[in-house]
């Protein structure tokens, strides 16, 4: 029977989030040397190699990606059984975010989470592609998207539809006459769009053909941050969902000049197909257990 030494056991744990042996010793605050020593005693034990180097990155291989989803579980309980009997353990929550995706949303799907104690969040933003490699690779627990992408039988993620949000006409007031048809705004009014690989993009070009109307497009922007700032310099009438702008609707900056009928924005909590997934996932993803 092996002898399994937790010791070890943490520091792979920590490279395999990290992907990276200089973060990892960072985090761990020790020497690569050192890591990279217990990782070796570690891969003896099990008799597999754990990683493989890719460029500057350690990928985990496959027997590497079974022993993470036990080691994630095993620090889980650890911190469970901690917390439960009076300690102040904190759990980890990693999340890649789309680069485009609302700051407002990404706050919201979170806001269970901010500001607990025992919970720290680590924060990134990437492509689609490059996150669910991330993801695959289980450095990261969550990807959250605005788009659900191609998946097959062997794929090692699941997409969670966990909201969806109307779209507006966004504008600011000095800009915006009432009572006209949606017809007469459309086609008479400067518009910024998101650009043709959005969903949005994709119904208000169906909405446009429908409605018999060719557009006045003055900016394609892919970045929703984006649209809402040039929404704030008048710069035309943003096609965004309402939550990117709240605060500015809240506060009159901005206004919600028409609601676009049929026009929805769908967003989606992509998460690994584990036998152990992040504990915390539960709170945000109420039937992120069926990956299980």
């Amino acid at each position: 029977m092996i002898d399994l030494n937790f010791h070890h056991l943490r520091y792979f744990w920590a490279v395999a989030h990290e992907g990276n042996l200089t973060r990892a010793a960072e985090r761990l605050h020790v020497s690569q040397s050192a890591v990279s020593v217990q990782i070796q005693k570690l891969e003896r034990a099990l008799g597999h190699e754990l990683f493989e180097r890719r460029g500057r990155s350690l990928v985990l291989t496959e027997a590497g990606s079974i022993a993470l989803q036990y080691a994630d579980a095993l620090f889980d309980l650890g911190g469970e059984l901690v917390g439960t009997l009076g300690g102040r353990a904190r759990r980890v929550l990693r999340v890649g975010a789309l680069g485009t995706l609302s700051r407002n949303f990404q706050v919201a799907f979170l806001r269970p989470l901010i500001g607990r104690e025992d919970v720290e969040l680590v924060l990134r933003s990437g492509s689609l592609a490059s996150l669910l490699r991330e993801l695959e690779a289980h450095r990261i627990d969550v990807v959250l998207a605005n788009v659900a992408p191609l998946r097959d039988a062997h794929t090692a993620w699941v997409p969670h539809l966990i909201a969806e949000q109307p779209v507006s006409l966004i504008g600011h007031p000095d800009k915006v006459r009432k009572g006209r048809r949606l017809a007469d705004i459309l086609a008479n009014e400067p518009l910024l769009l998101p650009t043709i690989e959005s969903s949005i993009r994709t119904g208000f070009d169906a909405l446009v053909d429908r409605l018999g109307v060719r557009p006045r497009i003055a900016g394609e922007v892919d970045d929703m941050a984006m649209l809402r700032l040039m929404a704030r310099e008048g710069s035309g009438l943003a096609v965004v969902p309402p939550i990117v702008v709240q605060d500015e609707l809240a506060s009159g900056i901005l206004v919600e000049v028409r609601r676009l009928p049929d026009l929805r924005e769908s967003f989606y909590a992509i998460t690994p197909s584990r036998r152990f997934p992040n504990a915390l996932l539960r709170e945000l993803v109420p039937d992120v257990e069926a990956d299980a």
